[in-house]
């Protein structure tokens, strides 16, 4: 990291945007973003782990699924960063950023089986799912029509993997468990 610092910009500070949104309205819409932002990356890293981490009779469709619903996280969350930087914002980035603002929690660094990681995710998805639905509400309320659309297709994207995750976590499967006696 170089020694040599040039601040462009304070983390937490709100500048005068180019959408023409009220400074006072930017900081609302700023401030959830953010909020989702931390969520979206918690989330990303617990499903990023799952994906290295489980094993078992459904470890290619689950590795799989793991991966793809981490990548949609990701790509979500690049997506609210992009639009935090459009309203005059900065996105949070630091670990230490993204632990305050984040609304939810990991399940930490323990690996679990797959069916209490999965309960997890479905979890975790509800928690990020009710946070951005208020958020699309509150953008809504705020005028600012993008930052819901935006968030719409997130909260979209967040709703099929939850849905997804919660068809992994049925009863009925073609895996046959041993009998025990």
């Amino acid at each position: 990291m170089s020694t040599e610092k040039q601040l462009r910009r304070e983390a937490g500070t709100v500048e005068e945007n180019a959408l023409k949104i009220d400074q006072n309205k930017a900081e609302q819409i700023i401030d959830a973003l953010n909020t989702d932002l931390a969520a979206t990356y918690v989330l990303y890293h617990q499903l990023r782990k799952h994906h290295w981490n489980v094993e078992g009779a459904e470890f290619e469709e689950l590795h799989d699924w793991f991966g793809d619903a981490a990548e949609d996280a990701e790509d979500n969350a690049d997506d609210i960063a992009e639009r935090v930087q459009a309203l005059g914002g900065v996105p949070v980035s630091g670990l230490e950023s993204l632990a305050e603002h984040a609304p939810v929690e990991s399940e930490g660094d323990d690996v679990y089986d797959v069916r209490t990681s999965m309960q997890n995710d479905l979890e975790l998805y509800q928690n990020v799912i009710e946070s951005v639905r208020e958020h699309v509400a509150l953008a809504e309320d705020l005028g600012d029509y993008a930052s819901s659309e935006l968030l719409r297709d997130v909260l979209e994207d967040l709703e099929d993997d939850a849905h997804e995750a919660q068809h992994f976590l049925e009863d009925d499967t073609l895996v046959l468990e041993e009998a025990t006696h």
